[in-house]
């Protein structure tokens, strides 16, 4: 089992990443300033450190200096909301394996996890199927049987959670989470509506509504 420490100091973010983790598999633990980063990283007990660069006591891109300077290689994920293309370079520059600013989807984050855990040598998919409905993550094109359907960016990172969770009872707490990122109202009917686009566009019967648990993709 991989482990993986999170250096982030927002509780809400540390907590939505770290279940994320744990619901694929993952070891994790938690550390919210820069210095405990650092000793943490450099104990030797984590495969990859997910570092956000607005930590106190200690910046991210101090951690990152000083871990590299003693040559600790742990593979490290920048997370930050900044942007800037500054920033990303010196992330980069300072020995940062990846770089995503805030706000992020889980599901990216979890394939930059999973490709630097892999030594960067992982392939991946690039086209999600179910069926006779496909998904081209390169293009951003969606297929259903002999149509091309065109999907807004949200209706495409909803459609891709599904395909990448076929068969499975996906919860709408799960889709929010995935598809709008830690930071959404639990409260919100959302999902519901996006749905209802999906099946519009994709044809009703591939999303099934599960009573009281949520949405299931099932293959036509």
């Amino acid at each position: 089992m991989s482990r993986v420490l999170i250096a982030e100091d927002e509780t809400r973010i540390a907590a939505f990443i770290e279940k994320g983790l744990r619901a694929n598999g993952f070891a994790t633990a938690v550390v919210n300033d820069g210095r405990a980063a650092r000793a943490a990283a450099a104990g030797g007990d984590f495969d990859l450190l997910i570092l956000d660069i607005g930590l106190p006591g200690m910046d991210g891109f101090e951690v990152l200096r000083a871990l590299r300077a003693e040559r600790v290689s742990i593979p490290v994920v920048i997370l930050t909301a900044r942007d800037s293309v500054q920033d990303t370079v010196a992330a980069l520059e300072g020995g940062a394996d990846d770089y995503m600013p805030k706000p992020f989807r889980f599901e990216e984050l979890l394939a930059r996890v999973r490709l630097r855990l892999s030594g960067g040598r992982q392939t991946e998919t690039t086209v999600l199927t179910c069926g006779d409905l496909s998904l081209d993550l390169r293009t951003r094109r969606a297929q259903a049987g002999n149509r091309t359907v065109d999907l807004s960016a949200r209706e495409f990172a909803l459609a891709e959670t599904f395909l990448r969770h076929p068969g499975q009872v996906l919860a709408r707490e799960q889709l929010l989470s995935h598809v709008w990122g830690y930071d959404f109202d639990p409260g919100s009917n959302v999902v519901d509506v996006y749905v209802r686009y999906l099946r519009r566009k994709l044809g009703a019967s591939r999303i099934e509504t599960v009573r009281g648990m949520g949405y299931r993709l099932v293959a036509n």
